[in-house]
């Protein structure tokens, strides 16, 4: 259901923090809601922000945060690199004009057909993590580029990804010179400390052992020349939350890298998250209001089903705020579905809402609209409009 209806609940003369309030009214009064603003100030300033603490480091976008075009193109003309993880995604980017070398297949199992394509298409860097990966990129791509992904510490991160992915790092320096026996080109190693890591020692004790693979690679006459520190770069969710600082860990880790690699060593990485979510502000009406379990319980126009679905995918928690001002109440909060599991929150501080009223999230610009569900029950995702 989108409402048109909106609701002004406060004096004009207050001033609006940081102008996304200004923003947020002025998208209600000309677009419906749901709506999920992307701005492109913000974009710039998170890629900015990445160069800055980490000048050694090729970023290469994650496009599965957020995948649409408009994002893309953004950050395509800012000149960064792609990482895909599937055929679709790599037509995406390539139609857009995002030339092949400029993208990884970071996917460690790839199906035979998405192989076809890479090599149709020309991209040649990807990962892998096992022995049976190789003889499928040999069979379906000969001569591609591949980089090792080993399994590292994860601790501290919201999401765990060296359970599904990542060869033992003993075992990288064989695989990669299966692969060179199986006329593939062994480039490096790769490695993921987990999505929103903020212990920065996952990324110092990846690349300790990185080294370690890169010198027995050396003393073995297979130098290698490409390390993937991967993606799980932190962002605040809340306003005041703390244990969220980027620059203090980005030195630790340009720090390491410089004191472990040879300078000829190339650093890439695949930011997702980190460039994309703080750009998003999700926004929301209420579309009914009851009192029930002795607390006000509003229904929202958008859910977990929805582009609240990292709440469910990405385990995230948002802060929820109102353009309502007044004295706070225990509140729920619901999507619009049939579904009880569409509940986003019950113990919200809220001011008294009405039908109408307005409800955002900031720093909603990952991991939401992009594994929303495309029209459960009959409530499409929200509108993304860049701005």
């Amino acid at each position: 259901m989108s409402v048109t209806a909106f609701r002004l609940s406060q004096p004009k003369s207050r001033a609006d923090a940081g102008g996304v309030e200004s923003l947020v009214r002025a998208m209600v009064k000309k677009h419906r809601t749901p709506l999920m603003i992307m701005r492109r100030a913000a974009l710039e300033k998170q890629l900015q922000r990445f160069r800055k603490g980490l000048p050694d480091v090729t970023p290469y976008y994650a496009i599965k945060a957020n995948p649409h075009p408009d994002v893309i193109r953004t950050f395509m003309r800012l000149g960064t690199s792609f990482d895909v993880a599937s055929a679709a995604e790599m037509r995406q980017v390539l139609d857009l004009g995002v030339p092949a070398s400029k993208i990884i297949f970071a996917n460690t199992i790839k199906s035979g057909e998405d192989i076809a394509f890479a090599r149709k298409r020309r991209v040649r860097l990807m990962t892998f993590d096992n022995e049976p990966e190789l003889y499928k990129l040999a069979k379906g791509y000969p001569g591609a580029h591949v980089l090792v992904r080993i399994k590292v510490a994860n601790q501290g991160s919201v999401v765990e990804l060296s359970l599904k992915f990542g060869a033992d790092s003993e075992q990288a320096f064989y695989l990669l010179r299966k692969a060179k026996t199986l006329g593939l080109v062994p480039m490096g190693v790769s490695f993921h400390v987990g999505s929103q890591s903020t212990n920065v020692e996952n990324y110092l004790q990846a690349l300790e052992i990185t080294a370690g693979i890169f010198r027995e690679s050396r003393d073995n006459a297979m130098p290698l020349k490409v390390v993937d520190i991967g993606g799980g770069f932190p962002i605040q969710h809340f306003d005041n939350e703390v244990g969220v600082n980027f620059e203090r860990m980005a030195s630790q880790i340009h720090h390491q890298m410089r004191t472990l690699f040879d300078r000829q060593v190339k650093f890439i990485a695949e930011p997702g998250r980190f460039l994309a979510g703080p750009a998003g502000i999700l926004v929301t009406q209420v579309t009914g209001r009851t009192f029930r379990n002795n607390k006000n319980y509003y229904y929202l126009n958008d859910g977990v089903y929805g582009d609240f679905s990292g709440m469910v995918f990405d385990h995230c928690r948002y802060e929820f705020k109102t353009l309502r001002r007044g004295q706070k109440f225990l509140s729920a909060l619901a999507g619009p579905t049939c579904d009880s599991f569409d509940t986003l929150s019950l113990n919200e501080e809220l001011p008294e809402l009405y039908v109408g009223d307005v409800v955002y999230v900031k720093n909603i610009g990952a991991y939401s609209c992009a594994s929303a569900t495309a029209g459960f029950n009959g409530f499409a995702p929200a509108k993304l409009i860049l701005v």
